[in-house]
């Protein structure tokens, strides 16, 4: 299947730089691809534009979990656009990040004959199984937030190797603020398996290529937020410099390591956002974090089903959906 790469990321450079709403796109959209068709077209474009269905369809979301705040999100994002448009949207996730869950939750879709899945894969390879019976019974995949090795009809996401390298950049530039130029850096992940954390960590990663930081072995939290605190804590006792958490349940274990230590000196930058995550950072326990737009996700995820339900190819387009680095100056906006 061809595959046509949007490139919108929002990442922002500076901490000014804010993306508050879908529509600010335009402000920092990098060049898209084309084909000899013509100019793709822009996450912006694809929000602004109508679709109507040819019946009233019903499509099932299912995310790697229902608690995150991301997740609401992007459910929010998704029924605002079925609303809008016509047509059911069903928000079906298992109650925490576990493989057997969500598969249970594919099958139980198809069992129910949804018109399409939307789905953020919480690993590439354990769902493919159930995704591909899915389609085998004539059901549309279409991928939002993390995909799965399984070819769907369109993906809308993060382009996270770039956002965890500016992650890891802001982390320089705060140490750097504070004359902090070498020392070891701990990192709190999710798991080894999910693409989206694997990405942000490697872009992390490679931020510090050239430096005198050394990165310590990665230590892994499932998401739970009092377990990613412990585990910054053991990363605080061995006399890190710096600690990175690579979703919403990390970032807030980290920021709650922080401010538990009272070592002003700590730099945290997380990504993801919550009231939680966002109150860390007005208190100076994280320098910034990595926001992504999981209600875009969610319309332009509804889009797409409208469309293949209606007879459109997509083209297995992957559409990026754009970060913005939030920190104190502009956690707020």
């Amino acid at each position: 299947m061809n595959k046509k790469l949007i490139s919108i990321l929002c990442t922002a450079a500076m901490a000014g730089s804010l993306l508050a709403a879908a529509p600010a796109f335009a402000e920092s959209q990098t060049e898209a691809s084309t084909e000899a068709s013509g100019s793709a077209p822009t996450a912006e474009e694809l929000l602004a534009e109508k679709v109507t269905p040819d019946k009233a369809y019903k499509f099932a979301l299912i995310t790697m979990d229902s608690i995150d705040q991301h997740w609401v999100n992007m459910n929010n994002g998704a029924q605002e656009e079925a609303k809008a448009d016509g047509v059911t949207v069903d928000f079906m996730s298992p109650d925490t990040k576990d493989d057997a869950k969500q598969i249970e939750m594919v099958n139980n879709a198809t069992a129910a004959g949804y018109d399409a899945i939307m789905i953020a894969a919480n690993g590439p390879d354990a769902i493919t199984g159930a995704l591909k019976d899915a389609q085998a019974a004539g059901i549309k995949i279409v991928y939002v937030d993390s995909p799965a090795n399984l070819d769907a009809e369109a993906t809308f996401s993060t382009d996270n190797k770039a956002a965890g390298k500016t992650a890891g950049e802001q982390m320089i530039a705060a140490l750097k603020d504070k004359g902090i130029t070498e020392g070891d850096i701990g990192i709190v992940n999710v798991n080894a398996s999910t693409q989206t954390a694997v990405d942000r960590e490697q872009g992390f990663r490679d931020a510090f290529d050239g430096t005198d930081f050394n990165i310590l072995e990665t230590q892994y939290c499932d998401g739970d937020a009092s377990k990613a605190q412990s585990e910054a804590e053991n990363y605080i006792t061995q006399g890190v410099v710096g600690i990175y958490g690579t979703n919403e349940g990390s970032s807030t274990g980290v920021g709650n390591a922080i401010k538990a230590s009272g070592n002003t000196d700590l730099v945290g930058v997380g990504f993801d956002k919550s009231d939680t995550i966002k109150d860390l950072i007005k208190d100076g326990y994280l320098a910034c974090t990595m926001a992504q737009n999981p209600d875009v996700m969610g319309k332009l995820g509804v889009k797409a089903c409208i469309k293949v339900m209606n007879g459109e190819d997509l083209g297995g387009v992957t559409v990026d959906t754009g970060v913005t680095v939030l920190t104190k100056d502009n956690v707020n906006g």
